[in-house]
């Protein structure tokens, strides 16, 4: 079989090097260049068989070009890699036409394996210019979805693969982690972006109220009845076992509104246990998205925070700036509340901070300040403390009441050490030098706590 021959633009020449030689290697042509004027004179000559591009090209888009070239080389594929690894930029790659999108930096056996798929299979979707408007929406709602890091690019993979279908959507996650503006990336970027995005909170309404909204009542329609749109059905599996065999019904028999629904909770496991009927599960999982937590994606922490407290400026308040300490300090903590809780966070900064700059000092008022609330209680560290050391430590004292000897001491130290000393090496991505500094310890010290507790097992 001859060599299929891949097009490949990029204006970095060291990444055009690297992926030039990956491609040689796996047994492909390869023609190179930073040219646009190159690629479309060679797209259009009919020369090759996959296009591997950069989304700039010098001042060039690629996405200025490929309507033209999709025109004249309809069964093309495009691959296009970007370093500006947004929900835009991917959305753009898909309803240009592109076959996929590659987010930089990515693994070079990645996009051999992309590759390969592209010359197997035939490219889908249309040249169709991302919507203006539609990126106008996706900012007026708070979107779009931030974030560069690896979780992130995977969600707005699967975004731009589906947006421009009717495919029913499960958005799974735990809370805050942005469920609902993926819902409202789907809708506002794809087809359905002219019809009505009708969000349900199951969780929140009563069975009666579910019932009135999703199915209508005294011969006026529900939102499950609408045509065109989307209807966002936020805690599925929060939905009434009644209302769950109505909407099987439905959505086997309507051509409605398109679904995307989610869940914090085990759908699969509602379902074993009898609490979720399986066909409406199956129905429903057409198409799986996971929103990763917070902890899972900190890189995208500073980003998210710069980005809240401009939109606390566009609100009316003050400009303020994040220092570096502070940054590190937000990014440290692993956010159980996700995103949600960020955002808080960084808008009560916005408020309370009375300086431009916001410091680690005003970010650790405002974490302890949260924490005492969650808790209903104004005690302080060492208060909460003693609250543990009653619930986990009281009954081993009193057990080692008529014992000459008792290691409860050592087991409680070794037991905040183990956490703090993980705390530091987390804070320091590892380095056991800076750690040591942060504790106020001797660096061997620290090396010797270290294997003493396990620690370097983990």
């Amino acid at each position: 079989m001859a060599e299929k021959t891949v097009l490949l633009a990029e204006d970095d020449a060291s990444i055009r090097l690297i992926v030039n030689q990956t491609l040689v290697a796996a047994g492909y042509e390869v023609r190179a260049t930073s040219s646009p004027e190159a690629l479309e004179r060679w797209v259009r000559n009919g020369e090759g068989d996959v296009v591997v591009s950069d989304v700039f090209l010098g001042d060039a888009s690629i996405f200025d070009l490929l309507p033209s070239l999709k025109l004249a080389r309809p069964e093309l594929p495009f691959i296009v890699m970007s370093g500006q690894n947004t929900i835009l930029t991917a959305a753009s790659a898909a309803q240009h036409g592109a076959f996929d999108y590659l987010p930089k930096p990515f693994d070079i056996d990645t996009l051999s394996g992309l590759v390969q798929r592209a010359l197997k299979s035939q490219p889908k979707g249309s040249a169709r210019a991302i919507n203006p408007e539609s990126q106008k929406a996706i900012s007026d709602a708070g979107l779009p979805l931030i974030g560069r890091s690896d979780a992130m690019q995977e969600v707005y993979r699967i975004i731009a693969k589906v947006m421009n279908t009717d495919l029913t959507v499960l958005i799974e996650g735990e809370s805050g982690t942005g469920k609902e503006l993926a819902a409202r990336a789907i809708h506002q970027l794809g087809d359905a972006k002219n019809g009505n995005f009708v969000a349900l909170d199951l969780a929140a309404l009563p069975a009666t109220e579910i019932n009135r909204q999703l199915f209508g009542q005294n011969g006026e329609p529900g939102a499950v009845h609408q045509k065109g749109g989307t209807l966002y059905l936020d805690e599925i599996g929060d939905l009434p076992a009644e209302a769950q065999t109505q909407l099987v019904k439905l959505m086997r028999d309507s051509s409605g509104a398109r679904i995307i629904a989610s869940t914090r909770r085990n759908l699969g496991r509602l379902v074993d246990d009898g609490k979720f009927r399986e066909d409406l599960y199956y129905r429903l999982n057409v198409v799986r998205l996971t929103m990763p937590p917070l902890r899972l994606r900190k890189e995208d922490i500073p980003e998210l925070a710069r980005a809240f407290l401009i939109r606390a400026q566009r609100q009316g308040l003050a400009a303020k700036t994040l220092d570096k300490s502070a940054l590190d300090l937000l990014t440290a903590y692993d956010w159980p509340g996700n995103v949600r809780e960020l955002e808080n966070l960084v808008l009560r900064l916005a408020v309370l901070c009375p300086d431009e700059t916001v410091t680690l000092r005003d970010v650790e008022r405002e974490l302890r300040a949260g924490a005492s609330e969650q808790k209903g209680s104004s005690a302080g560290f060492e208060k909460d403390i003693e609250t543990l050391l009653h619930r986990y430590v009281m009954g081993d004292l009193i057990a080692s009441g008529d014992k000459d000897e008792s290691n409860v001491y050592s087991n409680v130290i070794d037991q905040v050490e183990r956490p703090l000393i993980r705390l530091a090496l987390s804070v320091t991505a590892g380095n056991k030098v800076k750690a040591a500094q942060l504790l106020g310890m001797n660096r061997n010290t620290l090396r010797a706590k270290i294997n003493a507790l396990g620690i370097a097992d983990e």
